[in-house]
């Protein structure tokens, strides 16, 4: 909120300092101390998200220009409801979501767990399988989506072995349902790969090339969803692929 605020000030050239879990009186006589203490001609803009009103008091005390971003808000809320609020510190941080919590720290553990065709018996426990070749976005996608979404995702590096014959590698057979494939350009993955190994087959423009073309061939003969991670982010990747999950 701070920043959204300050955005509109563009020609000030600012410092931010993000000083978290101000829970307790002495915490926030701390930090009043250290902004008493500071050397700057100009006073500090302090932005609060707390509610407790002794924690609240004490950092006001401080020589600073404070915006208190909750209280209004939350007494409006109060007369609304027509009940209190509960004003205890670390609400949005106690961990109330705590199931969530713990399937997305599973998710992640599973991610790891079957990682690059690692742990493939356990493919029927995962919510995708992602497809593709080395260096495509596989693995960073995987964990973004664990840790973010608590989906258990997998993935399966194609290589050439896999390329022989035309048809899924055996520990996706059972799967086809659940694969998603990511390409990506050959010129980039030929760059990417360039900084791991530079000279190698392995990164040649050819074989780059090879590969992505045998990946999509796969893709379009068995109708695996793909996606081009060739100018996307991870969260770009993983927000197209939790829109084909839904």
């Amino acid at each position: 909120m701070a920043r959204a605020l300050l955005a509109h000030f563009p020609e000030e050239n600012l410092a931010y300092s993000l000083r978290p879990f101000i829970d307790s009186v002495d915490k926030a006589r701390a930090l009043a101390d250290d902004l008493a203490a500071g050397t700057s001609e100009q006073r500090p803009l302090l932005f609060t998200t707390i509610t407790v009103p002794d924690v609240l008091n004490e950092l006001q005390r401080a020589p600073a220009v404070h915006f208190d971003l909750l209280s209004r808000s939350v007494q409006q809320l109060e007369e609304e409801l027509g009940r209190p609020a509960t004003r205890l510190p670390g609400r949005f941080h106690d961990m109330a979501d705590q199931q969530g919590y713990l399937g997305r720290m599973e998710a992640l553990d599973f991610a790891l767990a079957t990682d690059d065709g690692v742990g493939d018996k356990q493919y029927g426990l995962a919510d995708v399988i992602l497809v593709g070749v080395s260096r495509a976005g596989k693995t960073p996608t995987s964990l973004f989506l664990a840790l973010q979404h608590g989906i258990r995702a997998s993935n399966y590096p194609l290589a050439e072995d896999d390329f022989e014959y035309e048809t899924l590698p055996r520990p996706l057979e059972p799967y086809r349902s659940k694969l998603f494939g990511l390409t990506i350009d050959p010129q980039r993955l030929h760059a990417i790969r360039t900084q791991r190994k530079a000279g190698s087959r392995y990164a040649s423009l050819e074989q780059c090339e090879y590969e992505i073309h045998r990946a999509e061939r796969l893709y379009q003969k068995w109708n695996i969803p793909v996606r081009d991670t060739t100018s996307s982010s991870v969260e770009e990747i993983a927000s197209g692929i939790l829109s084909y999950l839904r």
